[in-house]
């Protein structure tokens, strides 16, 4: 089957999912939605005394946040534009985007340690995808993480997966995601997909399985924005 010119799979969760396929419209792209993943939020009780910032390194972390707390007053650090950009939405006001992974968050924190006093509260999955808090807490910064939100795997619909040699591509925003995709493809190889991921973290579960043949070329975008990640969708 010759791939599709414009249909792209978009794997990432709700409500992102929808975002993302705006973005894609208006470039011109048919998007996919059919989730690999679903997020709920968390019970969380925990007051915020004695916190002095909050860091996200999702969106999905600035999400569930704000649909529990009301509080916005306190600075935030945020992995990336993405997740900063949503920040802003949710209402907070004092933003610095890391621009990176991880490490770069926390390298952001330390150096940025005298713009808050208390401690760092890392609202986040109930399995992060990284560890934040060590790192700040070998930088001699008080840290804590949150489980405000869970995510866990759903299988796609038969019809994404007869279709999958069609497709112009699949995008894949987190490492979750993509062994979830791993994990489909042993039944389902799609040597003819290409596997696009925001950065290369995400995109290390897929490489395997792109060498064996049951993917096609693994591609990770320069940056970890989303409009590096559409770049990568040019023949």
């Amino acid at each position: 089957m010759s791939p599709d010119a414009s249909r792209v799979w978009i794997t990432r969760a709700r409500p992102g999912a929808e975002a993302t396929a705006a973005r894609l419209s208006a470039l011109g792209f048919t998007p996919l939605v059919d989730p690999l993943l679903e997020v709920r939020d968390l019970p969380w009780t925990t007051d915020l005394v004695g916190v002095g910032a909050l860091a996200f390194t999702s969106r999905n972390g600035v999400a569930a946040f704000a649909r529990i707390r009301p509080e916005r007053g306190l600075p935030v650090f945020a992995v990336g534009a993405a997740t900063a950009d949503l920040a802003a939405e949710a209402g907070f006001s004092r933003i610095e985007s890391a621009e990176g992974d991880v490490a770069a968050l926390a390298a952001l924190i330390a150096a940025r340690r005298g713009a808050f006093a208390g401690a760092v509260l890392h609202p986040a999955a109930a399995e992060p995808a990284g560890d934040l808090v060590s790192p700040l807490v070998r930088a001699g910064i008080e840290a804590r993480t949150a489980a405000v939100y869970e995510s866990f795997v759903r299988a796609p619909s038969a019809e994404t997966l007869a279709t999958l040699e069609g497709l112009r591509a699949v995008l894949l925003h987190s490492p979750k995601a993509a062994r979830a995709l791993a994990a489909l493809l042993i039944a389902h190889p799609a040597p003819g997909l290409r596997a696009l991921c925001l950065s290369p973290a995400v995109a290390a579960p897929l490489a395997a399985l792109s060498a064996e043949g049951r993917l096609g070329p693994v591609a990770a975008a320069p940056r970890p924005r989303e409009t590096a990640l559409f770049e990568l969708l040019s023949p």
